[in-house]
């Protein structure tokens, strides 16, 4: 896909030099720099992720299987009629 940005001067040099050093194309040598920081924000969004954990409480207070709907709404009080 063709777009247009907008890169500093001495950014867009610095890929330049790059490139007609490896021989490569300005793309080329953009499309795995964006490639590469795109790759690295997913891997700390990973790692943040796998970090996050619930807390968890103990004590009294029902257990109920989220997978059982019935035993869910009866736990919520939903299977009682409303004027009660």
């Amino acid at each position: 896909m063709r777009t247009t940005v907008t890169i500093p001067d001495d950014l867009l040099r610095e890929a330049k030099v790059l490139a007609a050093r490896e021989d490569r194309t300005v793309s080329s040598v953009l499309e795995q720099a964006l490639r590469a920081l795109l790759t690295e924000a997913a891997e700390a969004d990973e790692r943040r992720r796998a970090e996050f954990t619930l807390p968890v409480i103990h004590g009294g207070g029902w257990l109920v299987d989220l997978d059982d709907k019935e035993a869910l709404a009866e736990a919520l009080g939903d299977n009682e009629p409303p004027w009660r």
